[in-house]
């Protein structure tokens, strides 16, 4: 009886042994893998492993390197996305961002980006492009030959006059919105513009802009040589 009790004793220890060798064994592959995954080189962002995209014209790509250069070396599993994303829609020019991880040591950013829509001419001779919100984007030394010409002061009594024209602008079809060179109201109902190519065009206020785009384009085609179009009222148009 004394034998087997030693023998039982025995097989149960070895049994005890083989069992805390595999526990210690999972624990360490554990351990090890966590190592690899959260302090390993193997998958720590290497800043120079970045595709980007959707800078359009006034997002400075230095600007997002710099901020993205930041997470260099963070292991990708730590790496929280949501805070880069955060910081880079903080750039002027950034509408979104996206942001996302591409293993083992690379990110992935896609930016939506402000473009601007107006310059409106300010007092020290420059201008200040405006997206379509009738957010600052950017500043230049004068008007880019692509953006219509905005003619209301920058100032809190004339923003609503202010938004409604930004209203229009971003209700236009592109084909249209290239064409303007300068716009222009003293009220909310009378903004107006000129074509590049001619005529005027008087647009009453930003309601039924839509509308009023088609009419216009329509009346384009059919008078030529008109000087003035009204679409003010886009059911009753003129021309003269």
């Amino acid at each position: 009886m004394e034998e087997r009790l030693k023998e039982k004793r025995s097989a149960h220890r070895r049994l005890l042994s083989a069992r805390w060798g595999r526990r210690a064994l999972y624990a360490g592959g554990a351990a090890a893998a966590a190592w690899v995954l959260l302090m390993s080189p193997v998958f720590a962002f290497d800043e120079q492993n970045i595709e980007a995209s959707g800078f359009g014209t006034v997002v400075d790509p230095a600007d997002v390197e710099s901020i993205v250069a930041e997470q260099s070396g963070t292991s990708l599993v730590l790496l929280n996305t949501a805070h880069v994303e955060d910081r880079l829609e903080e750039l002027v020019g950034v509408h979104t961002a996206e942001v996302e991880r591409v293993w083992p040591a690379g990110l992935r950013i896609t930016i939506d980006s402000a473009e601007p829509v107006a310059a409106i001419p300010v007092a020290d001779g420059t201008v200040v492009l405006l997206d379509q919100t009738g957010t600052q984007v950017a500043e230049a030394d004068e008007a880019p030959a692509d953006l219509p010409l905005v003619n209301v002061p920058l100032n809190a009594e004339d923003a609503r006059i202010l938004d409604g024209v930004i209203a229009v602008i971003d209700e236009m079809p592109v084909e249209l919105r290239d064409r303007i060179r300068d716009i222009e109201a003293q009220t909310e109902d009378s903004i107006h513009f000129v074509l590049r190519d001619g005529p005027s065009v008087e647009w009453g206020s930003a309601e039924e802009s839509a509308l009023k785009a088609e009419v216009l384009l329509v009346l384009l085609d059919e008078r030529a040589g008109a000087e003035v179009i009204d679409v003010s009222a886009p059911t009753l148009p003129t021309v003269s």
